[in-house]
């Protein structure tokens, strides 16, 4: 180690700031190197001076006082409320709200679309030879009677014939985790499913659309039952559809 880089590392050896490693290799350069040597010897002698002369003055009892009574006086208005806080309070409850809101407005969206991949399943199931009607009728007064006794509600059945969806028949699927009825309706050459179950729900009215490996889906609530139509006819059929169902 050479002597300049020894002089700058006696302070941090004094001060005892160096690592082990350093400290060793410096310790052993001050057994050859009287410069470094006499350097740290300043140091230590400067070091015995200072204590030795007491170089500090007792604060009087008055003094101490009013330290005592200023910090007092800190740690109350540390405890009192501040008008600067109202700021980020009032921010965070805004920001608590919006996230509500968007969580509320987010979920029943999510929530649907959930039900709807497994409406879309059944639709698909249903599409196989032999799936798609338990009762193939297109008197609503042969379908709807048929759903009595094997479920514990009765959908709304009907005939839209006039308006290019006529009443093809009925079946019992699976949605949602429970037992649904399936109304079957025609649309040109391309079918539909009508999901009914019975929910109860605050959202009357509440719809969400979308659509699901090619087949598009429009699901909406009354005050007390659940209705999802599925077809890959567009979505204006779907929703032209809805309104002959519920006006």
């Amino acid at each position: 180690m050479s002597c300049e880089l020894a002089n700058s590392t006696v302070h941090g050896y004094f001060d005892g700031e160096l690592d082990a490693v350093r400290a060793a290799e410096f310790e052993h350069h001050l057994q050859a190197c009287n410069e470094c040597s006499a350097s740290l010897e300043k140091l230590e002698s400067l070091h015995r001076r200072m204590q030795q002369a007491q170089l500090y003055e007792t604060a009087s009892p008055r003094l101490r006082q009013r330290i005592r009574t200023q910090l007092a006086g800190d740690a109350d208005r540390a405890r009192s409320p501040r008008r600067w806080y109202v700021v980020p309070v009032f921010a965070a409850a805004v920001i608590a709200a919006v996230f509500w809101l968007a969580i509320s407005l987010v979920q029943p969206h999510t929530h649907s679309a959930q039900i709807a991949a497994e409406l879309v399943d059944a639709h698909i199931r249903s599409l196989q030879p032999g799936h798609l009607m338990d009762v193939q009728s297109t008197d609503q007064h042969t379908v709807k009677p048929w759903f009595d006794g094997k479920i514990d509600f009765i959908p709304p059945v009907a005939d839209y014939a006039e308006q290019g969806f006529p009443l093809l028949g009925g079946r019992l699927d699976v949605g949602d985790g429970r037992t649904v009825a399936a109304v079957v309706y025609g649309r040109r050459k391309h079918l539909i499913n009508l999901f009914v179950w019975p929910e109860k729900s605050t959202s009357a009215g509440f719809a969400s659309s979308g659509s699901n490996r090619g087949y598009n889906w429009l699901m909406w609530h009354t005050a007390d039952m659940r209705f999802c139509l599925v077809s890959d006819v567009s979505a204006g059929d779907l929703q032209q559809l809805r309104e002959l169902i519920h006006p």
